[in-house]
């Protein structure tokens, strides 16, 4: 598609194409030893019945993966594919085996057909997004949206999406038995799983100054949207809780895994938009937040230091060690921590954020982006949270406990260990820490604590309802969204940067590339979708019309 009439967002700022990735930990009461793809599968299939988007077939709007490049390495390489551990091939379904079926159904209650039991693994929603199995999880991947404001509500989409598919599978009309969703990053057993972020950068930034500028950045930005976790190590058996509920898990500096030797700095180069002109920063280091505020400054900081290192300015600091640095962070409650700088200094995580918020605030001021007039409409309000943060948790921590997770979790579990002498050992106290993060209302204790009004929220309740049915309007998730609403039947399949119709009486199939994530807006296709009821008509205007 062409370019020359995309729309360009304004430098400096908090303003870039980002988006979510959460993977669910899941958990089936009734049938613990349910092999958990299947069960996932399951989730997706439930949604997809919920809303109607799948036939008496359980199909669907697929995923398409003709453009995923998976293997591919910023560093200018490309994996050879037998090399490949399996879970960085991304660009196939998985397979379910009938033994993976019976796990969760019991052999004498299935009847199959050789030995794969045909199974929904993916689903591009109406809202723009895509909802699949992911190293058995469900997976919530947001659409593509501007700014952080967006990239919480429609993340928060997610979870109600999770929701509504335990609701339906606890309604006893489904196949499988009830299972349970967590919002969470670990199970408490060893295992980890991802909540990914996503930001569009220039391809002209080279990749070396986003890996020097963003890695301090990570080690520390923990402190102000971690989730905490109880317990130290990978496999928690160390008594004692802490900031971060992935920090343990990281191993590397910079690298292409995600679940093996998890780098800082992900270096996967898989765009998902035009490759020349974009790259796709996949970031793995964040925690999957409860917490409207953190969640919030998790997007919103980092498209900030985005904007830094884009402009040459991001702090010069060099972390020795950073990946002991992250653990060390993480293991401090306490905050006075310090971490090692290659110069020779010593500077405790909160300082090194407020080099950041320093640094950030100056380039906005002098981009006029956080202005009162003339400014973005979102730059200054990440920075008042940004720097309200920073100053509560460096000095009034019970105002910071209304908002920044880790230490909201805290304070509950305090409670806990007071009132029945728990210590940080206990049993009882991990099954609080998984308890916090569970989507239903009723039982997360997060959920419960925001009802409440004792954790602070920023996304109105009608904002969220609203994005799981509706794409934000400035991307292209716009048109990927409203073809899947309008034409359900003709969407054979889709991604981030492809749209594939099944015109009625035809043999071919006819992909639209979406490559451009500024263009296919509501601004910008709006009068296709307007003018044109029929398929036929829509398609032969649009294969006409360039403003897509």
């Amino acid at each position: 598609m062409s370019s020359e009439t995309t729309p360009a967002l304004p430098a400096g700022g908090a303003l870039r194409v980002m988006g979510s990735e959460t993977e669910f930990g899941i958990h089936a009461p009734s049938t613990p030893a349910a092999n958990a793809t299947y069960l996932s599968s399951q989730v997706i299939a439930a949604y997809a019945r919920l809303t109607r988007q799948a036939n008496a077939a359980d199909s669907g709007t697929r995923w398409d993966y003709t453009d995923e490049t998976p293997l591919r390495d910023a560093r200018g390489f490309t994996v050879p594919r037998a090399e490949a551990t399996p879970d960085q091939l991304t660009d196939a379904e998985p397979i379910l085996t009938a033994e993976a079926v019976a796990l969760a159904h019991g052999p004498a209650e299935i009847e199959l057909d050789g030995d794969q039991e045909p199974a929904l693994m993916n689903l591009v929603l109406g809202n723009g997004a895509r909802l699949y199995v992911d190293h058995a999880h469900p997976e919530y991947s947001s659409p593509e949206v501007t700014n952080p404001r967006d990239a919480l509500v429609w993340d928060l989409a997610g979870d109600a999406v999770a929701l509504a598919a335990v609701r339906a599978l606890a309604s006893g009309g489904e196949r499988v038995p009830p299972v349970n969703l967590y919002k969470n990053n670990t199970d408490g057993k060893g295992a980890s799983y991802g909540s990914h972020e996503n930001y569009l950068v220039p391809r002209s930034v080279p990749f070396a100054d986003l890996v020097a500028g963003l890695t301090p950045f990570f080690v520390s930005r923990q402190l102000i949207c971690g989730t905490g976790r109880v317990g130290l190590g990978q496999d928690g058996t160390g008594r004692g809780y802490q900031v971060s509920q992935r920090a343990d898990y990281f191993e590397a500096e910079v690298g292409l895994e995600t679940t093996m030797r998890r780098p800082i700095i992900n270096t996967r180069d898989e765009p998902h938009a035009v490759a020349d002109k974009y790259r796709r920063l996949h970031v793995i280091v964040g925690d999957a937040n409860v917490s409207h505020v953190a969640n919030y400054l998790k997007f919103g900081t980092t498209a900030l230091v985005l904007s830094l290192i884009e402009a040459g300015r991001a702090p010069k600091i060099d972390v020795h060690e950073p990946v002991d640095a992250m653990h060390r962070l993480s293991h401090d409650t306490s905050l006075t921590e310090t971490v090692r700088l290659i110069d020779g200094r010593r500077l405790t995580g909160l300082e090194l954020q407020w080099a950041y918020f320093e640094a950030a605030a100056k380039l906005a001021a002098d981009q006029g982006v956080a202005s009162e007039e003339g400014g973005d409409g979102h730059t200054a309000e990440v920075l008042r949270h940004w720097e309200r943060a920073l100053t509560d948790l460096g000095g009034n921590q019970d105002a910071a406990s209304r908002y920044v997770e880790w230490l909201a979790k805290l304070r509950v579990l305090e409670g806990y260990r007071n009132r029945d002498g728990l210590e940080w050992g206990d049993a009882r106290l991990g099954l609080v820490d998984i308890q916090w993060s569970d989507v239903r209302p009723e039982r997360g204790i997060a959920l419960r604590l925001a009802a409440r009004g004792s954790l602070e929220t920023m996304a109105d309740a009608a904002a969220v309802a609203a994005a799981v049915v509706e794409p934000p309007v400035d991307t292209r998730a716009w048109f990927r969204g409203t073809s899947i609403k309008r034409f359900p039947r003709s969407v054979v399949s889709a991604s981030w940067d492809s749209v594939v119709f099944a015109p009625p009486g035809s043999y071919r199939l006819q992909r639209v590339p979406t490559r451009e994530p500024l263009r296919g807006t509501k601004a910008l296709t709006h009068r296709l979708f307007d003018e044109h009821e029929s398929i036929e008509d829509f398609l032969a205007a649009l294969l006409g019309d360039r403003r897509t």
